[in-house]
């Protein structure tokens, strides 16, 4: 157990390739210890403003494990490895996805779904609606398809990290043309 924190928490300054290798080592021993029946790809690349980001994408017989529970150890598998990134590399600003067959933009998908009919019965009934209590991610992906309709305004309600987010009508939609609000 030792050789696998020292392998996890060891310093020094690391190159792309280090990264990756750190990555691969971290899962490789992650699914090991866990007992996942998983493989996975490990995706480098840079973005214009020289960050990094890493795309892992889990794949065998475990791949609902990961995707059970609206995806909270897909969840977990990225704050873990982000995490030892940035004890191993602290200056690094690496982003890590982890994903699983696709799971990440099905979800997605029903989300924007389910805004689209909560912004419909708003407009259509010229009151506000509720989305269920969501995490700050997934209000981003709501919060961020209704600003492309100047007829719907959203914003986030409740205290802690789950909010309810509430979609109501613009008054006059020619005047507020694409101002969505968002209280996080």
């Amino acid at each position: 157990m030792a050789g696998f924190f020292s392998k996890l928490f060891g310093g020094g300054k690391k190159d792309v390739d280090g990264v990756q290798s750190l990555v691969e080592d971290t899962l490789k021993n992650l699914i090991e210890l866990g007992g996942f029946e998983l493989s996975f790809d490990v995706k480098f690349s840079k973005e214009d403003n020289g960050s990094g980001v890493i795309d892992i994408d889990f794949t065998g017989a475990d791949e609902e494990l990961l995707k059970d529970k609206k995806g909270q150890l897909l969840d977990a598998f990225q704050l873990y490895v982000k995490r030892v990134l940035q004890h191993n590399l602290p200056d690094d600003r690496t982003t890590v996805n982890v994903d699983c067959g696709g799971y990440r933009e099905e979800s997605e998908s029903a989300l924007i779904e389910r805004a689209e009919n909560l912004k419909m019965i708003a407009i259509d009934q010229g009151r506000a609606v509720y989305y269920r209590a969501l995490p700050p991610k997934e209000r981003k992906v709501v919060h961020q398809y209704l600003a492309q309709d100047s007829r719907v305004k959203s914003r986030s309600l409740g205290d802690g990290l789950y909010k309810k987010i509430k979609i109501f009508p613009v008054k006059n939609p020619a005047s507020d043309a694409g101002d969505t609000v968002q209280n996080d």
